[in-house]
């Protein structure tokens, strides 16, 4: 396996800029996952690292290896794509050995790739099936195991799971997962998908408009976010954000809305002391408010319910404190109604803020 750096890759098509200066180490083994909107940049990213698409500028390393010049098939990476890209008219086998074939490999080595790489993936009795005769989920395990008995240096992921229903997605996230740390592979994986990236990658990298917003860990990103449109994008349900005005002196800062206000805690609001009568985007996440017994000045919320959203293991309730809109997730045993006042209680410590013009976190 092997290290990937991506040193100021740019692409563009004519006068459109699909990534920008996009510079990123992946460390050997790990496992990374491009996540963000339509249209951000991540596939692009991936097929340049791939040589499907030619680099405008920058340059792409391979372990010790400059790869811009160097043809996909010599780069020594694997594949994987949304659609499976499966032979119909072979069986499982010959698409396990098909590569191998191409590459001129004995027929004894060819059949223990592909012997060891079915046990992997437990898909041994399907060796005598056609593409046709698989479920969606079996056939993503043999264009897993097509890249697998390559034995490349790197892994790609194109939104693999896509087209699976949600058990069976969740499933497989298991076991891609399981399956990294069994081949101890360099994985870079692309997904529109926040859950998937939360779930399965060491690292996150964060893209919107062919820029890379924020990399970090999973938790660092939900905790930490840099701007509005990464604690945006990450979490689910998405966080809530309210306009609002930093109000108060000193450590007895507050932050403003049409219908409530809340207390910032005391260690934050030194920080803050020059946003004071200023206008500041609040962020709190819908796990953030949750039912209170009684009203406390600066701490909570009062509100009206509007839709109730039962989900098993907790409650969406959509509400309307003042002018603004609010998610909250409450314990699945709240005994609520439409049109019903409730109390929610904040969680101060986890708020968010930011600047109302360039969208970034005020730490």
């Amino acid at each position: 396996m092997a290290r990937v750096i991506l040193e100021n890759v740019s692409k563009y098509f004519n006068e459109v800029i699909a990534v920008k200066d996009f510079s990123l180490e992946i460390e050997d083994k790990e496992f990374v996952v491009f996540v963000g909107p339509s249209g951000c940049g991540k596939t692009t990213t991936l097929r340049m690292i791939a040589g499907l698409e030619e680099i405008t500028k920058g340059n792409i390393y391979i372990g010790d290896r400059l790869i811009n010049r160097i043809p996909a098939k010599d780069r020594d990476i694997a594949m994987v794509f949304q659609n499976y890209a499966l032979y119909p008219h072979m069986t499982v086998y010959q698409n396990l050995a098909f590569s191998l074939e191409m590459r001129k490999l004995s027929k004894k080595e060819i059949d223990e790739r592909v012997k060891e790489a079915a046990d992997l993936l437990e898909i041994s009795e399907l060796l005598h099936r056609k593409p046709k005769q698989l479920s969606g989920g079996q056939r993503q395990r043999v264009a897993v195991g097509r890249t697998i008995v390559r034995k490349p240096q790197v892994f790609l992921f194109d939104e693999p799971l896509s087209n699976l229903d949600a058990k069976l997605r969740v499933q497989m996230r298991g076991e891609l997962k399981k399956l990294h740390e069994r081949l101890s592979s360099t994985i870079i994986y692309v997904t529109h998908d926040q859950v998937e990236a939360m779930t399965m990658g060491d690292r996150i990298v964060v893209m919107k408009d062919g820029l890379i917003q924020q990399v970090g860990k999973p938790l660092d990103l939900y905790f930490h976010p840099i701007n509005k449109f990464v604690a945006g994008f990450i979490g689910s349900p998405t966080m809530n954000f309210i306009e609002t005005e930093l109000i108060g002196s000193e450590n007895r800062l507050f932050v403003q809305a049409d219908g409530f206000r809340l207390r910032i805690p005391e260690e934050r609001s030194r920080n803050l002391q020059n946003h004071v009568g200023k206008k500041i985007t609040l962020g709190i996440r819908p796990q953030d408010l949750s039912k209170a017994s009684a009203p406390v000045e600066g701490e909570t919320i009062e509100a009206l319910v509007e839709i109730i959203e039962p989900i098993g293991n907790e409650i969406y309730l959509d509400v309307k404190a003042g002018r603004d809109s609010l998610i909250a997730s409450v314990d699945p045993k709240t005994r609520v109604i439409p049109h019903q006042k409730i109390l929610l209680q904040a969680n101060l410590e986890n708020i968010h803020l930011f600047d109302p013009d360039d969208e970034k976190a005020l730490l």
